[in-house]
């Protein structure tokens, strides 16, 4: 876990600089700070189940379980279970031959059933990964049904651009629709899931999602629908939940010397295009970034990592971990294809913890009005509802660094919501290398 090191000021050295340092954050007469709309408490984890075993991957993630939920995830999202196809397949889980079965080398039926049993018992919800875009060539419909698919001038089946292991669906064809709502709701009927995470929603016409997502809703009000894009016209189609996209790249970027204020504009853009009653996912990894980074040297260095997560789980949205960073030592790029066993860590695993915990117990402040305080190494910036506030300060450097703590807040009795100790906030603060500060009152 992280430890904090604080500066303790005075009350007479906080009263020798309020009047110069921090008088241009301190108006005369204060305005009441504006409270916004509700704000997520769900922690959602991305597990890819080919890192949890060479086989019986299912019951490989379902041991695990314990240890993710008491994480503090509550959303379990699991990569596609399904069985993928062989004809022009490269090993991607996204290229799936048949919808209502379960890849083999996973495991069984019987073991998703356990898996979804499992997490509800924990009180976990699952959602799983779904691909309406496109099926693998060697899927019965190519052969049964050729007319559902995209096809070019001279009548062969296409690929979407850059995806050649798998074929275009047409979603002209009623046909296709009729199928792919069957196959969802299979899932849905069968496993009581709780929902989906639509891969390449913007490849899926609008009006299908629109369908699918209000049938599925008249007999499950609840269903969380997480659509991958960064479009904020899928809330319209009934999606809780979309992508961040830009959280990752720019605190990758603050943390290898660009301006740490960047984090926090960055994230206050994205999230007024989400309408109440929503969420928007921000994560510091998810297969597609850790397979295109190198996961060691992303954020500075491992430590940065979590320092990082902190950042994006703390301005807002549902945060998201993804399996891969509650491991020690992991280097280079973690290709989502693979079959690779990992050893979580139960260090990292409760670092998390306390991250997640500090998040929601934080969840009615950070409704409150954002302020950026940030310098040129720290990422800092408050939330204040009336009579509370929070304050979060994290060091994106593999150095110690130092920064003045805002002065409505200098001074002030604070509840450090990493270690639970109350203390009295210091006039500057210092940081070691990738450490963090989450204060409330």
């Amino acid at each position: 876990m992280n430890k904090i090191k604080t500066f303790i000021a005075s009350v007479a050295a906080i009263a020798a600089t309020a009047c110069t340092s921090y008088e241009i954050d301190m108006p005369e007469n204060p305005a009441a700070p504006e409270i916004g709309n509700e704000v997520s408490t769900n922690v959602m984890y991305q597990a890819n189940p080919r890192f949890f075993g060479e086989n019986a991957c299912l019951k490989g993630l379902t041991a695990q379980l314990p240890r993710i939920s008491d994480m503090g995830c509550d959303v379990l999202w699991v990569m596609p279970v399904y069985e993928t196809g062989e004809l022009n397949g490269i090993g991607s889980p996204y290229c799936i031959r048949d919808f209502k079965a379960v890849n083999p080398r996973y495991g069984t039926m019987a073991d998703m059933e356990e898996l979804v049993s499992t997490a509800h018992a924990k009180g976990m919800k699952v959602i799983l990964d779904w691909v309406a875009n496109h099926t693998a060539w060697d899927c019965p419909w190519i052969t049964e049904h050729p007319d559902w698919y995209e096809k070019d001038a001279d009548g062969n089946i296409v690929s979407p651009s850059g995806w050649n292991d798998v074929a275009q669906l047409n979603y002209a064809n009623p046909e296709v629709r009729a199928a792919m709502k069957d196959a969802m709701f299979y899932w849905v009927n069968q496993l009581s899931i709780d929902g989906f995470r639509c891969d390449y929603a913007d490849g899926v016409p609008h009006d299908f999602w629109s369908s699918v997502i209000s049938e599925l809703r008249a007999s499950h009000p609840d269903m969380i629908m997480l659509a991958e894009t960064a479009n904020p016209d899928y809330y319209a189609d009934g999606f809780n939940m979309i992508y961040d996209w830009n959280c990752a790249t720019t605190l990758s970027d603050v943390f290898k010397g660009g301006k740490p204020s960047n984090a926090v504009k960055e994230a206050a853009e994205a999230l007024a295009k989400v309408p109440d009653g929503n969420s928007i996912l921000r994560y510091v990894f998810n297969h597609d970034i850790a397979a295109e980074n190198n996961v060691a040297t992303m954020f500075g260095t491992p430590d940065g990592v979590r320092a990082a997560y902190v950042v994006a789980s703390m301005l807002n949205g549902t945060p998201m971990i993804y399996s891969s960073m509650d491991v020690e030592g992991l280097t280079g790029k973690l290709s989502f294809f693979d079959y690779r066993t990992l050893t979580f860590s139960t260090a990292l695993s409760d670092e998390y913890k306390l991250i997640n915990s500090a998040f929601k117990a934080s969840a009615e402040v950070r409704r409150g009005e954002l302020r950026d305080f940030s310098n040129s190494a720290i990422v800092c910036f408050t939330r204040a509802i009336p009579g509370h506030n929070l304050l979060v300060a994290v060091n994106t450097t593999g150095s110690s660094q130092t920064i003045k703590t805002p002065i409505s807040l200098a001074g002030a009795q604070m509840t450090d919501l990493i270690d639970g100790t109350d203390t009295t906030v210091p006039v500057s603060i210092e940081l070691e290398p990738y450490c963090y500060t989450i204060l409330m009152n």
